[in-house]
């Protein structure tokens, strides 16, 4: 059965024959004939990059139709792509998790620092993470939290909910949090810390902060002081089960290619119209993803999204490694890459920065305020290395130094740390920890108090710990992080040196 605008364009091609003779070549001067203003009408033929477009008095011919149509379902489909990055990146982060155990019963640890085996999106090698995948669908939920974290709650779009922890309603002393699920109308009891959670799933994320350099008293902490649970059980919680996940081989980065879309169906089928926008919602139901409705598409649409696929990963790809955003880089003349936009990325309130929410959401992990807001002392501040001074990507066969001047401006400490430019995870490998961190034993300091790290496929003499390993025929990129970060950084006193190619 035809589609219907192929039904329109054949009868169309049909009228044009009818009509396409000479007397109707020009319109005649009628009594109400006015000039039309220039720019009103369309040409019969146009030069596109879609190629030749032809119409008779403004009206497409059927091969125009097949054209524009191909074109807009592929326009739309990259364009959903690329705000779909957030939910699908977060849908990684679930895979991967309930592969360790059920959501809400299951608190998987790294309780050493996470190390390259594990494939998390650009995730610290320094202070050791707990994830839990929440799932509200049954009810409300409480989450009893351990002092002395730093963390968030993030719904399902990706989008930020709340700090716990240091920077959050506890103030780092751990306390009682209740989530509460898109239309909760029951009774809320008095004794939490209530969050209104605009999704059903979301992450539970938070850093187990060491103590003097020892994570031993923050995973004691953990294990002592954490639960979680239905409401409903409050006064007699069911056990969590505490899962070891350091040196674990797995896997919480979503897959790019056409699953993408099964991916962000899921999402969309499972949580509330109510939670997301209408017109982000309406780019993902003009390929065919609607709640309510099965994704079901034909094989012209299905050619259509593996393309768009491939080009929105692309495009996010080419976003983050080769940004055209004078405002993306943290100096002036410097090659550092900064977040834009804030926490919502929004160039100015009410305005999406859609690319700076695709650089984060295809590059990081984990939204807050304490990963960007000027907080003195507290969270953290972050700089990407992406390409070496003089703009060339960053290659594992080469060795490059970062000279990191005195007094950096950290309360507790900074660290460099490399990743995988195709994973966006750890670069793997023979350093269970490709980073240099200023917490690390053994670490050469320069007399001034100054700092080199080197990065190569082998080590300076000498140098070996302050050196991480790269890999011939790899690209690579960094993250130079600020723990506790002071005013020198934020009024730029202090400055990030480039990381400069010396073989």
């Amino acid at each position: 059965m035809k589609r219907a605008w192929e039904r329109n364009a054949v009868l169309a091609t049909v009228m044009i024959g009818i009509m396409a003779v000479p007397g109707w070549a020009a319109s005649p001067k009628m009594k109400m004939t006015t000039d039309i203003p220039p720019g009103i009408a369309i040409p019969e033929s146009v030069e596109t990059r879609l190629g030749e477009l032809k119409f008779f008095d403004g009206f497409p011919d059927k091969p125009t139709v097949e054209k524009i149509y191909n074109n807009l379902d592929f326009q739309r489909a990259v364009q959903a792509y690329l705000l779909a990055l957030a939910p699908v990146n977060m849908t990684g982060l679930r895979e991967g998790l309930l592969k360790v155990g059920p959501a809400n019963v299951t608190i998987p640890t790294f309780e050493d620092n996470m190390n390259a085996r594990s494939i998390f999106l650009t995730a610290n090698a320094t202070t050791p993470y707990t994830w839990v995948w929440i799932n509200l669908h049954d009810g409300p939920l409480v989450a009893e939290v351990p002092p002395m974290t730093l963390g968030m709650i993030d719904d399902f779009w990706f989008r930020y909910v709340t700090d716990i922890g240091i920077v959050g309603p506890d103030k780092g002393k751990g306390g009682k949090y209740l989530l509460l699920p898109p239309g909760y109308k029951g009774e809320v009891p008095e004794g939490y810390l209530v969050v209104r959670v605009p999704t059903f799933e979301s992450i539970l994320v938070w850093r187990n902060m060491p103590v003097k350099g020892d994570i031993k008293p923050a995973i004691e902490n953990l294990k002592k002081f954490t639960r979680i649970y239905p409401l409903s059980q409050a006064a007699n919680p069911p056990a969590n089960v505490f899962v070891n996940v350091s040196n674990r081989d797995f896997s919480t980065v979503a897959a790019a290619d056409y699953k993408f879309w099964e991916l962000l169906n899921y999402v969309v089928q499972n949580e509330p119209v109510e939670s997301l926008d209408p017109v982000t919602l309406g780019f993902f139901a003009s390929i065919g993803i609607e709640k309510g409705k099965p994704f079901a598409p034909d094989a012209r649409m299905k050619k259509i999204l593996t393309e768009a696929a491939a080009v929105g990963d692309a495009t996010a790809r080419t976003i983050t490694y080769q940004s055209r955003i004078p405002a993306a880089f943290y100096y002036p003349n410097s090659t550092w890459r900064q977040w834009l936009g804030g926490y919502r990325f929004q160039s100015q309130p009410g305005v999406s920065y859609l690319d700076a929410a695709a650089f984060f959401y295809f590059y990081a992990t984990g939204v807050t305020p304490a990963m960007e807001e000027k907080m003195v002392g507290k969270g953290s501040q972050y700089a990407a290395g992406i390409v070496d001074s003089q703009g060339a990507p960053l290659n594992g066969g080469n060795t490059y130094r970062l000279h990191v001047l005195p007094n950096a401006p950290a309360k507790d400490f900074w660290s460099a740390i490399v990743y995988d430019n195709q994973t966006r995870s750890m670069l793997q490998t023979d350093q269970d920890y490709p980073q240099v961190s200023s917490l690390d034993k053994g670490l050469v300091v320069n007399a001034d108090g100054s700092v080199d790290v080197y990065f190569g496929p082998n080590a300076p003499d000498g140098k070996e710990n302050n050196w991480i390993q790269t890999v011939p025929g790899k690209g690579w990129n960094m993250l130079f992080r600020l723990y506790g970060p002071l005013e020198p950084w934020f009024d730029k006193t202090w400055k990030l040196s480039e990381i400069e190619l010396i073989q």
